[in-house]
């Protein structure tokens, strides 16, 4: 349930082993404009052991070039891709790579596509879970349920499991600055990821994969929905007012027609202590909501479901309950603490945020000693990068179902 990265990942690695799939998604597969784009190299990985390397060319794709970090309108410190790992950090177009994987899962023969249609509830029989119920009303039995259905699941809520929040610093009003007129902007970027702490609060902005720059202005969860400007005028200004003076002039430039949005994404995070019932299996942001910081939703997701292809794919083959079980667990027991450390990580590095955001003096400081203090942040923040980046361990190649590829 969910053809989201995990669901549309896991299924096609399923069906290329002759397993039978049914792929309900409620949504459509329309354009979504404000999907993450980061795969970070623990996402590529991924992408690699499913047989994806390099990525297909119908996937829009931009690696990035580097991370640029400005303080009060001067630079603190840069680091270019692709900071010790395998590969850089590339932006995609999450659409056009869920495309992808639907067309390889529509040429294999046991798999089915069911694109606007919703579950309403499980079917469940002598305690396990044996299908779903559709909102017209149809039943489909199965042998595993896999709900990814994203962070406001409702087959998790049907399952009886409970989703463990975690408080978060945050909430993020994003934005896209279209061409033709961020030309400026998207020129100054030069492919960089640029994060800017002023004065009046912070931001991200980077180039995206699709055209166009994304732009994250950071939040208390308690400001109201309409902190600030009212207008795209207002909040070039206001953006334009913390950036250094090169970017700064490019967005006063913006003609009121580039700016898109905002649109207000509450930051959610949690994690299942449960990710089972019998019959039921959760995934992806369904089991475990990840912060939108360092990309990692699409790159978690991805990585749940090789791990979950590698235990179920023989479990289902054979068929027997039990065994699936088993299986489902093991992925479990395989993908929590992955889960549990990169949620520690992106909650110290939201914490560090949010401290520059709020301390006006140290933030000042930093910037006027930022000839010194620039490079020894730098080697700290590298440091932290490395398991947010690459994982927390390689990830195994799904060898019964990459030898399926055609």
């Amino acid at each position: 349930m969910g053809a989201g990265p995990a669901g549309a990942s896991l299924a096609l690695l399923l069906a290329r082993r002759g397993l039978p799939v049914d792929l309900i998604d409620a949504s459509g597969r329309g354009g979504r404009p404000f999907r993450g784009e980061g795969l970070m190299p623990s996402g590529l990985a991924a992408l690699a052991a499913m047989g994806l390397e390099p990525l297909p060319a119908a996937v829009q794709q931009r690696p990035l070039t580097a991370w640029s970090f400005f303080l009060d309108g001067q630079a603190l410190f840069e680091a270019p891709e692709p900071m010790g790992s395998s590969a850089p950090c590339t932006l995609i177009d999450q659409d056009s790579l869920l495309g992808e994987l639907l067309a390889q899962a529509v040429r294999l023969p046991g798999f089915r596509f069911h694109p606007g249609q919703a579950a309403s509830d499980l079917l469940w029989r002598e305690g396990r879970v044996v299908g779903v119920r559709l909102a017209d009303g149809t039943t489909l039995e199965a042998a595993l349920v896999v709900a990814c259905d994203g962070r406001d699941s409702l087959l998790r809520r049907k399952g009886g499991l409970e989703l463990e929040s975690a408080p978060s610093p945050l909430d993020v009003l994003w934005f896209r600055l279209e061409a033709p007129g961020a030309e400026g902007v998207l020129d100054w970027l030069a492919g960089r990821f640029v994060t800017v702490v002023g004065p009046a609060g912070s931001y991200a902005l980077f180039p995206s994969a699709r055209g166009g720059v994304q732009l994250g202005w950071a939040m208390a969860p308690e400001q109201p929905p309409a902190p600030a400007p009212a207008g795209p005028d207002a909040w070039a200004k206001l953006w334009a007012g913390d950036a250094p003076e090169a970017l700064a002039r490019r967005l006063r430039e913006l003609p009121a027609a580039a700016v898109q949005g905002p649109v207000r994404l509450p930051v959610r995070v949690g994690l299942c202590p449960q990710w089972q019932r019998p019959g039921l299996l959760l995934l992806g942001d369904a089991a475990h909501p990840m912060s939108p910081l360092r990309a990692q939703g699409i790159n978690m997701a991805l990585r749940d479901a090789l791990v979950a292809a590698r235990q179920l794919g023989p479990a289902l083959l054979d068929g027997e309950p039990g065994a699936i079980d088993v299986a489902a667990a093991a992925v479990v027991v395989e993908r929590q603490p992955e889960i549990r450390r990169i949620q520690a990580l992106q909650e110290q590095e939201a914490s560090r945020a949010d401290l520059l955001r709020r301390r006006h003096r140290l933030r000042g400081l930093l910037a006027r000693t930022a000839r010194w203090s620039g490079p020894l942040l730098a080697r700290r923040w590298l440091a932290s990068q490395r398991t947010l980046r690459d994982g927390t361990a390689a990830i195994a190649r799904d060898t019964g179902a990459a030898a399926m590829i055609g």
